[in-house]
């Protein structure tokens, strides 16, 4: 990768499947398991074409704060560029909307939590 300063994304979703990764970034992404504590998955049904294309299918998770620190969400902790994230921005649709979040590593990262309760279920 070839910017000084990469940032790092946690994927719990669609960006984890390699076709996201190929369609999104034209490469696989390498990255360390981790989870997001207090934090659960609900289904959010995606309308648009492109997204559903990438994806194969219309049906997304998207996580939501439960207020109970021992719930966690797994996902893939991942080291990006700045135009990977705007193409990551770009793929996630508005029902989604990319927050700093703590990880269970205790590393800070990107998320893509849900837009209609800014993550706060």
């Amino acid at each position: 990768m070839s910017m000084a300063a990469p940032h790092l994304l946690f994927s719990y979703g669609t960006l984890q499947l390699e076709q996201v990764q190929l369609a999104r970034f034209g490469r696989l992404l390498e990255g360390t398991p981790d989870a997001l504590p207090g934090y659960t998955t609900s289904v959010v049904r995606i309308t648009d074409p492109e997204v559903i294309a990438a994806s194969g299918t219309d049906l997304h998770p998207v996580v939501v704060a439960s207020g109970d620190e021992g719930d966690a969400v797994s996902g893939t902790l991942c080291r990006i560029t700045g135009p990977e994230l705007a193409a990551a921005d770009d793929y996630e649709v508005d029902d989604y909307a990319r927050t700093e979040v703590v990880l269970r590593s205790g590393t800070t990262a990107w998320a893509y939590l849900d837009a209609g309760t800014g993550g706060h279920g």
